[in-house]
């Protein structure tokens, strides 16, 4: 008889979970305190799926450039700080972590995880899953200022997939990007795009294609229910739901369930985004585009394109703030003034779940069924696939297809 696992939280982590596990003969459960999946974090954000430029935020160079933008009206990173004794531990381990030592070999082990993420996707694509605008249309990072370019043609992540292109080779890649700004770019060109919403819709349709899996909605989760050292089940709704194996990925809500556990070094970044019908008349960029030094990022989604940014560490609201989109707006205009209807773009806000170092929590919780599936900050959708299947194989009790652990 298969064993039981419920999954807290319908977004594309959870959601990417579950699916990795009915693939392994599981009888899962998911539990989603909204009315459909993928209405938070997943819901619209970046669309990229940058594979090979998951270097954490915390490095050596951010604090100091960090007091930079404490200065600045149009700052990419945002610091409002609260009489949150949470925002301050977050705050203080996440510099101790912006070492160089510590933010390269972390970024060697996100390496690792999104490569196998984006083999993991290649799979489940070719076993039929689609219709989420996905496309392998490559990616530039784009550097306003000199300095910035010379750095990073320094530290390409894959120097022989990635590829140097000076300010002329930027302007005749794509014909959107004529008249940008940039003095250079790195170029990937296996890097792919898609809609992350899309995404997890596509994945509910095949789960319950599956007899073994259900999912419920507004079913927010009271409580998980301890037995010694083990999970026994979970609390939604004034009803308990057995399982032999409990996976939280339910994003920087986790730790509330956790109110005599281990404290999660989780705190919401949050982050905005812009879609904007493309019509027939807008020059919208093929290819994705990072504007390195705004920290903007472009993506055409199907009809749309998707412009996000921002990080901002000013607690757990996360309603939409004008100034802030109002600022990217600006930014999409001056630098692709073309490239959609930036008039009739809808407007998000998103809360991305992360850690102090950047790595996400993937792996054993504590108790010795209680799994973690959290922590994956603006990555979320690009490393996925990858920590669902990693899950679902610990689960399983099969060796992991790779080693994240060092």
């Amino acid at each position: 008889m298969a064993q039981k696992v419920c999954i807290i939280g319908a977004g594309v982590v959870g959601l990417a979970t579950a699916y990795a596990l009915v693939r392994e003969g599981f009888e899962v459960t998911v539990l989603e305190a909204r009315d459909q999946a993928g209405l938070e974090t997943s819901y619209a954000n970046g669309g990229q799926l940058s594979y090979r430029y998951v270097a954490p935020l915390a490095d050596r160079s951010v604090p100091l450039q960090a007091l930079g933008w404490l200065l600045r009206d149009d700052a990419p990173l945002r610091l409002r700080p609260r009489l949150d004794p949470q925002q301050w531990r977050w705050m203080l381990a996440f510099l101790g972590a912006c070492r160089r030592s510590v933010n390269q070999r972390n970024a060697a082990r996100l390496l690792r995880l999104a490569l196998f993420s984006q083999a993991t996707l290649t799979q489940w694509r070719e076993d039929g899953l689609e219709g989420f605008d996905w496309r392998r249309n490559g990616k530039l990072v784009a550097f306003r200022e000199a300095s910035s370019f010379q750095g990073a043609q320094r530290n390409l992540s894959d120097p022989a997939m990635q590829f140097v292109l000076d300010a002329r080779q930027c302007r005749e890649l794509d014909p959107a990007l004529a008249e940008t700004p940039f003095v250079g770019g790195i170029l990937t060109p296996d890097e792919e795009v898609a809609d992350c919403h899309l995404f997890c819709l596509r994945l509910v349709e095949r789960l319950l294609t599956y007899g073994s899996c259900r999912i419920r909605y507004a079913s927010p989760v009271s409580r998980l229910l301890m037995q010694g050292n083990a999970v026994k089940g979970v609390e939604a709704g004034g009803e308990t739901i057995e399982a032999e194996h409990v996976v939280l990925a339910a994003g920087y809500r986790s730790a509330t369930l956790l109110p005599d556990g281990p404290r999660l070094p989780l705190y919401p970044l949050k982050g905005y985004s812009l879609t904007a019908p493309i019509g027939p008349e807008h020059q919208a960029p093929t290819i994705s585009l990072t504007d390195y030094d705004r920290k903007v990022v472009f993506a055409g989604i199907g009809d749309r394109l998707r412009v996000a940014a921002m990080v901002d560490i000013v607690g757990f609201d996360p309603s939409l703030e004008p100034r802030r989109l109002a600022l990217l707006r600006t930014q999409a205009q001056d630098t692709l003034p073309r490239a959609g209807n930036y008039a009739a773009a809808s407007e998000w806000a998103g809360m991305r779940p992360a850690t102090p170092t950047g790595m996400p929590l993937v792996g054993p919780g504590g108790p010795r069924n209680l799994w973690f599936n959290l922590g994956h900050g603006a990555l979320g959708f690009t490393l996925a696939c990858g920590s669902g299947r990693l899950i679902a194989e610990r689960i399983a009790r099969r060796t992991p297809s790779i080693d994240d652990a060092g």
